[in-house]
């Protein structure tokens, strides 16, 4: 059983960031909600397993019209949860009383400028008002009721636009009232441009650069081994289960989860199994592979930078950031 999960509560999104399959338009899977139900189907399979469940996929997951269910159905189970948003709702207040009343383990916040111009250059159609107001109400909301959880994490992508605001992040996230602040780097995507878009934002510091470079070509690895397809499937908010989040159309699906076909019936089926063998022996001949967002890192975590805004957060505490391109 797999001991990772990325679960897709939505596929859509209300920014069009261009690194982006959903914010570039290319994803071509139909508008979707998961529905609750299946996702329970799903928990109930995976749950007892699991160590940590990434609450998002190709879209925006505080969208999910039943979010509170959604994160009072994983809380049943010992995982470690991770929620993930641009923060354009964060200041609604369903969405707040959903993560107050049945918080997950981190709440990730995309903040990519502390100016509306900078966070704007790359999260396109973004406001930094609502995600201002929605954090300084829930720091204040985890006070009044003595809660630990959820960690707010605000996520900053380094790039060349917003480089110059790195000295100015700690105490950005701390008034804000952010218990941590991670600053990693931009990952490449599928796409037939991927490189060219994704240089336009390389920043000039080398530790927050994904990648090598050879003048201006992305240094290529021939050595690394995807563990991904064994251990990180991930669920789209259809049902369909893909071996990867990477494969973002589901161009080689598992197959599709509904009430009378389980999760484990896709993950121990003759398909996974010969998916895992392309994966591993033939990732060239396989579309979202050759653009692999890890296959080229010198080193596998994205994440350059973690500071701690508080004391006493709850221990073992974790920061590792899983699948966020």
């Amino acid at each position: 059983m797999p001991l990772h999960m990325q679960m897709e509560l939505v596929n859509f999104c209300n920014l069009s960031c261009p690194v982006c399959p959903t914010g570039s338009r290319l994803l071509d899977r139909k508008r979707q909600i998961l529905d609750t139900g299946l996702f329970q189907h799903v928990v109930d399979q995976v749950g007892p397993y699991l160590l940590t469940a990434s609450l998002w996929g190709w879209g925006e997951p505080l969208l999910h019209p039943h979010l509170a269910e959604i994160l009072r159905i994983i809380r049943k189970y010992p995982v470690a949860t991770f929620l993930s948003t641009n923060g354009q709702n964060l200041n609604d207040d369903r969405v707040l009383k959903a993560i107050i009343d049945e918080p997950p383990t981190h709440l990730i916040v995309a903040v990519d400028g502390i100016t509306e111009e900078t966070n704007a250059m790359y999260r396109v159609g973004a406001k930094l008002s609502p995600i201002l107001d929605g954090i300084r109400r829930l720091s204040a909301m985890k006070k009044r009721k003595g809660l630990e959880f959820p960690i707010l994490q605000m996520r900053f992508i380094v790039m060349k636009h917003n480089q110059h605001e790195l000295p100015e992040l700690k105490d950005f996230a701390k008034n804000l009232g952010f218990d941590l602040l991670i600053a990693r780097t931009l990952s490449i995507i599928d796409t037939e441009d991927s490189d060219a878009t994704h240089r336009e934002f390389v920043p000039d510091p080398s530790e927050f650069k994904a990648y090598d470079y050879t003048g201006n070509s992305r240094t290529r690895m021939h050595d690394y081994i995807c563990q991904q397809p064994f251990w990180f499937p991930s669920l789209f908010a259809d049902g369909t289960l893909v071996a990867c989040e990477q494969d973002y159309n589901a161009r080689h699906s598992l197959g599709k989860i509904t009430p009378q076909t389980s999760f484990t019936d896709l993950w121990f089926s003759r398909q996974a199994a010969r998916t895992r063998k392309m994966i591993r022996d033939d990732p060239e001949k396989i579309n979202f592979c050759r653009n692999c967002p890890y296959r080229d890192r010198p080193t596998t975590d994205c994440s350059v930078q973690t500071l701690f805004m508080r004391s006493g957060l709850p221990h073992p505490t974790i920061v590792q950031e899983i699948n966020a391109p």
